[in-house]
């Protein structure tokens, strides 16, 4: 499966919170919130501004903005180089599910 979208980042503000899959949210490790797919759904994401390209793993729910498809650790937005721009259009591949 392959998506198309906008993706946002989220950093300090919340790490070391709980994830809606019960890990604790850390800024500085390959993650991802997504409204659907099951956690530990490994994803490739690629920045379709600069092609930059990072793979990540489901373990949070979100974006809670409407008009976005994920929201992106810390670490995975700075891979991407989206950390500036703050909002970007993805392409999202399922590499694996859970």
């Amino acid at each position: 499966m392959t998506l198309t979208g906008r993706a946002s980042w989220y950093g300090e503000a919340h790490h070391g919170r709980l994830t809606a899959s019960g890990e604790r949210y850390d800024m500085h490790a390959l993650t991802a919130a997504h409204r659907s797919l099951p956690f530990g759904t490994r994803l490739r994401v690629v920045n379709l501004d600069n092609d930059r390209v990072v793979e990540v793993r489901v373990n949070d729910r979100g974006p809670m903005v409407p008009g976005r498809i994920l929201d992106l650790s810390y670490a995975a937005a700075r891979a991407l180089g989206a950390v500036g721009t703050g909002v970007i259009p993805v392409r999202i591949t399922v590499l694996s599910e859970r």
